[in-house]
């Protein structure tokens, strides 16, 4: 995959890295909430959101995303290495975490059976039965140090981000799937759209319409600039994308 490709594609790449992002985030979140519930993840959800090499989940496909943003970004910022760096941690993290968890869900039970079985004669298990213990101890802080990452990437995101305040498909994302990308950021999503869009909010919308407009979605592109009208209903782009999408209907009404 050559760098020139790479940047030819980088709109499409930067959208992808935020969508897998935020469905990562997703995801994670359900099983830390398994984990606080119940003091286990699951193991099979956990083992395809990673993948493997032939394979790669939605873990994989994150990391390597983000190395193609993050290290063929030509003005290299440091928020970008960071992000880089965060995501890359995040995956290895869980693949600690997926060991982990199956330590927990299949040698833990046996060890302990052989432990009551042995309990009336000889003692045989001695401080493995310890062991058990350690590895949750280690899934707890697998499980912090990847919330922490998460945090931290959601912060650094909107300042990135900035940086492709014109990338129609990012807003189109974010405009498509805006309930996914507010469950994630929560509190954050209003720091993230002023940090992207510098307090312009319906840039957003005026260029998810534009994008949605180009790709034939009228319906769709109508409800988007109707967004960037409420927000400022006097803004010159605003009015031009709605002048538009307006003609367009009168033109399918006539």
């Amino acid at each position: 995959m050559s760098k020139a490709w790479i940047m030819a594609k980088r709109p499409e790449f930067v959208r992808d890295m935020f969508r897998n992002f935020c469905q990562a985030c997703g995801f994670l979140d359900e099983q830390f909430e398994r984990y606080d519930r119940v003091g286990s993840v699951d193991f099979e959800q956990l083992r395809d959101l990673i993948g493997e090499e032939s394979f790669k989940g939605l873990l994989w496909r994150l990391k390597d995303t983000a190395h193609h943003v993050f290290r063929n970004d030509p003005d290299d910022p440091i928020e970008g290495r960071f992000l880089d760096w965060g995501m890359g941690y995040i995956f290895h993290e869980c693949i600690k975490l997926k060991e982990d968890s199956y330590q927990q869900l299949t040698y833990a039970p046996w060890l302990r059976e052989m432990a009551v079985e042995g309990a009336s004669g000889q003692d045989v298990a001695g401080q493995l039965l310890n062991l058990p213990g350690q590895t949750e101890e280690s899934m707890r802080r697998e499980i912090a140090r990847i919330r922490v990452i998460l945090d931290q990437c959601k912060r650094l995101l909107p300042v990135y981000l900035s940086r492709h305040s014109d990338n129609a498909l990012l807003a189109r994302l974010i405009f498509a799937q805006s309930d996914m990308v507010r469950g994630v950021f929560g509190e954050l999503y209003d720091d993230l759209i002023d940090g992207i869009y510098a307090g312009q909010a319906w840039m957003l919308y005026v260029l998810a319409s534009r994008s949605l407009r180009l790709g034939g979605w009228m319906d769709q592109a109508r409800e988007a600039v109707t967004e960037a009208y409420k927000i400022k209903p006097d803004e010159k782009i605003v009015l031009q994308e709605k002048k538009i999408i307006d003609n367009w209907s009168l033109r399918i009404e006539s």
